[in-house]
């Protein structure tokens, strides 16, 4: 293995890790002594990560206090684990009770399949862990130098070795979370239990990864997990209705940095095929080992995979990997896409079973929402999956049931008709509570699309499923690189303007305009879709059309 060099620094970070007994630092004494703010200690806001949870702020009233000269509005993210994104009705109702009790009452499903409650304040942290606990549900490691929530395409219905596929999700999560047990510790029993001795963790070591680490299940025909923008990702190979085995795609991610050359972001390269369950698990393990060996530690902005992949170059990665699982990987394996959209409204699948999928917007449940989705969950006629595309999916409803989910639907009036843009699109939470945001993108998004519908209506493309994205920054959190008309915020009411995007995932977009306001993105957006229905070629979707125009 290449040794860092003496003269490297190694990032802050990694000391915090490395000295932070098992994750645990002085959590303990953050919550329960330090009554004087509502932030924890600094080198906790770093170690609560790993326990699923985010410190922010209320960005909106920080000059309020700030004048008052009062402490900033201190709260905090939990973010879930649920590997697949899936939930029985008692979860659901649990998240809903939780949701109500603590935090905004608002309950937000990310681009990971899972969801996340926003506005908890310190001293209400213990009590929503041991509540999520009760329900069997946890936020270990949904945030942090560690593998987060692994997804996998969500709707049942695309194959009937969906359940096959899908459980893969939950062995690679168990496969690779981390051996401590602080979690428990601080935040569910609140004394020291366990011995420090059972929790070697040859996997993480006491240093844990560079950086966050992303896996994705896709199962063609559709693309709805964005497969080549994670670390890893699989697609799952299947013939005469069996599962050959994955196609492994490694060094995927988005995030880049304003001003910074020696960040941008990657697609995930295919570098081979595993046919069994073993050789797959054993193949993802050891890449993370590969990452937490070579990984850069020195500069975070450079840590994820993808540079490590660029660094030791595809072949020489996969020859690094190849030497720590004991095989070759075989060949990829023929695969195509050609969906990446949801199925909304009622799906059937191959054993009559029902799947309704609902649309909610950016993933923000809507009060209304929000009742409907409580009462269907005291019928206890479904389960609930979280898509990747932020929506939420009705599942296994039995034939004689869904007259009663259709009756709540209509009273509820949950069924819109939205225009295929709104539906195609995706935002990151952003202002007021992400402290890395330079622009709005989840509150201003709806209003964007909104003033775009009318320029849809004199083209007529309100039914083209083009897809739009928007993020606050530049870290892709919303996954605005691959999306056909992709927004990235520069400042105050200000978005790179990003083109060329293919419809299906496996194509990067690129710059088309900088720093463009409102009006000139609305002007360009009318511009663009009128050469798109002049010009277009027969069945070519917009991004392809863009891409062949400005970039070919």
């Amino acid at each position: 293995m290449k040794k860092r060099k003496m003269s490297e620094k190694l990032s802050p970070i990694e000391a915090i890790k490395t000295k932070s007994d098992g994750l645990r630092g002085t959590l303990k004494e953050s919550i329960d002594i330090d009554n004087h703010t509502g932030n924890v200690r600094p080198d906790d806001e770093t170690l609560v990560k790993f326990h699923g949870m985010y410190v922010q702020d209320d960005r909106d009233r920080r000059t309020e206090r700030a004048e008052k000269k009062l402490d900033k509005l201190y709260s905090f993210m939990i973010r879930l684990r649920i590997p697949g994104g899936v939930i029985n009705a008692d979860q659901w109702l649990a998240t809903h009770d939780i949701s109500e009790e603590f935090g905004t009452g608002t309950l937000k499903i990310t681009t990971r399949q899972t969801v996340q409650l926003h506005g908890l304040l310190k001293h209400q942290l213990r009590p929503t862990i041991q509540a999520f606990n009760v329900a069997k549900l946890d936020s270990i490691a949904a945030c942090g130098d560690v593998n987060r929530n692994v997804i996998v395409s969500s709707h049942p219905q695309i194959s009937s070795l969906h359940q096959e596929i899908y459980e893969y999700a939950d062995k690679i999560s168990t496969l690779l979370l981390p051996k401590t047990q602080s979690y428990y510790e601080v935040f569910v029993d609140g004394e020291k239990i366990y011995e420090r001795s059972s929790e070697a963790d040859p996997l993480y070591e006491d240093r844990y990864l560079p950086r966050k680490f992303k896996i994705a299940i896709a199962i063609p025909p559709s693309n709805d997990v964005d497969v080549f923008t994670n670390d890893i990702g699989l697609i799952a190979i299947i013939e005469n209705n069996k599962l050959k085995g994955f196609n492994i795609a490694v060094g995927g991610g988005l995030a880049t940095t304003h001003g910074n050359p020696n960040t941008y972001a990657r697609l995930g390269s295919i570098i081979g095929f595993t046919d069994t369950e073993e050789k797959t698990l054993k193949a993802v393990y050891e890449i993370l080992t590969v990452q937490r060996d070579f990984g850069n530690r020195v500069d975070r902005k450079l840590s994820r995979m993808k540079y490590t992949v660029d660094k030791l170059t595809v072949e020489g990665f996969k020859k690094e990997l190849e030497s720590r699982i004991g095989f070759d990987l075989l060949p990829e394996q023929p695969f195509t896409f050609t969906e990446r959209s949801d199925r909304f409204g009622w799906e059937q699948n191959h054993i009559g079973k029902w799947f309704y999928t609902l649309f909610v917007e950016h993933g923000v449940v809507k009060p209304y929402q929000k009742q409907f989705l409580y009462e269907l969950a005291q019928l206890q006629l479904s389960n609930f999956i979280f898509s990747g595309n932020q929506n939420l999916i009705l599942s296994e409803i039995d034939d004689n049931d869904k007259a009663k989910v259709d009756e709540l639907i209509e009273k509820h009036q949950v069924a819109k008709d939205d225009s295929a843009l709104r539906k195609n699109s995706m935002a990151c939470v952003a202002l007021p509570t992400c402290p890395l945001a330079l622009a709005e993108a989840q509150r201003y998004l709806p209003e964007l699309v909104t003033k775009i519908e009318p320029i849809l209506e004199k083209y007529e493309l309100q039914n083209d499923e083009i897809s739009i994205r928007m993020t606050g920054c530049p870290n892709g959190c919303g996954r605005p690189y691959v999306a056909e008309l992709g927004f990235i915020g520069t400042g105050p009411g200000q978005y790179n303007f990003m083109l060329g995007g293919d419809r299906y995932g496996e194509r990067l977009n690129q710059l088309y305009k900088e720093k463009q306001t409102e009006s000139e993105i609305l002007n360009e957006v009318d511009q663009l879709l009128g050469r798109y229905t002049k010009e277009k070629k027969e069945s070519e979707t917009f991004g392809d059309f863009s891409f062949r125009t400005f970039f070919n």
